[in-house]
């Protein structure tokens, strides 16, 4: 059973679905009022659970350019609504990622919203983004998840995470993985390729698995119906946005339809 999913729930490999949020008032790329973006992705979680999803994820794709480190308060606010919101409505896991790595602020609106899980994109080491220099940030995540006694929220850590190099060379797959889990007090870990939407590597899915013990591990990019058992073996689940989306678009709204032939092919 995944540690992702209530008790009552069992499945083999555990589908997350993305909700994207457009961008949020005071992003420069904001053409919605908070009502209109409350009802995209209220929509968009139907379409996910609907297709037969087993949770969900809400970050905030749309705010391009993103800040590195901590967001304003503003976004923060924006995105306890509406992960409120989504609660409300629908009885499935939830799960937050704050971008481009407040984990911080993820940990503090799941605990809020009674999530299950935040997505940390750099909880370790250190990467060069397009953001710049981005540091890990477990040191703070973890004492703050302690505050708040928020010890059920679950932790999803990026393994060398897109849109991102290694500042000098890159460490062994196992070295990283130890620190993420041993050092970092990652609950799971997350492999993705080296873009939204890109395909990881089956290889490196495989090493990390084999270091990562019982720890669950995750694709978190480029998952489609035509690749997706190719990572049966060693993945533990699925974090999936892109292919979920109408004309495979990750800015689109999700195609119940394209969510259903997934599913279809993982069954």
């Amino acid at each position: 059973m995944s540690p992702l999913l209530p008790a009552r729930e069992s499945v083999r490999w555990p589908v997350i679905g993305m909700l994207h949020l457009p961008a949020l008032p005071g992003a420069p790329g904001c053409r919605h009022d908070l009502a209109a973006i409350r009802e995209y992705v209220l929509r968009d979680a139907e379409a996910l659970l609907e297709g037969g999803a087993h949770g969900l994820l809400i970050e905030n794709l749309g705010d391009r350019p993103f800040f590195p480190n901590r967001v304003p308060a503003s976004v923060t606010a924006q995105m306890t609504y509406l992960a409120g919101e989504v609660r409300r409505r629908f009885d499935a896991p939830l799960g937050v990622n704050v971008l481009r790595n407040d984990g911080c602020s993820a940990l503090a609106i799941a605990h809020a919203v009674g999530g299950s899980f935040i997505r940390v994109n750099i909880l370790c080491g250190a990467r060069v983004t397009d953001q710049g220099l981005i540091q890990g940030i477990a040191h703070r995540l973890l004492r703050l998840r302690s505050r708040l006694g928020a010890v059920r929220v679950r932790i999803l850590a990026d393994l060398a995470v897109k849109h991102s190099v290694a500042l000098g060379s890159e460490r062994p797959i196992e070295d990283q993985v130890a620190d993420l889990l041993g050092r970092g007090g990652a609950d799971g870990i997350i492999v993705s390729g080296p873009a939204t939407g890109r395909a990881a590597d089956p290889e490196q899915l495989r090493r990390t698995k084999a270091a990562a013990g019982q720890a669950p591990v995750l694709v978190g990019s480029g998952v489609t119906p035509d690749n997706v058992r190719n990572y049966l073996p060693h993945a533990d689940g699925f974090i999936i946005g892109t292919a979920f989306k109408i004309d495979g678009l990750t800015t689109n709204p999700v195609d119940p339809q394209r969510v259903r032939a997934l599913m279809q092919a993982l069954a």
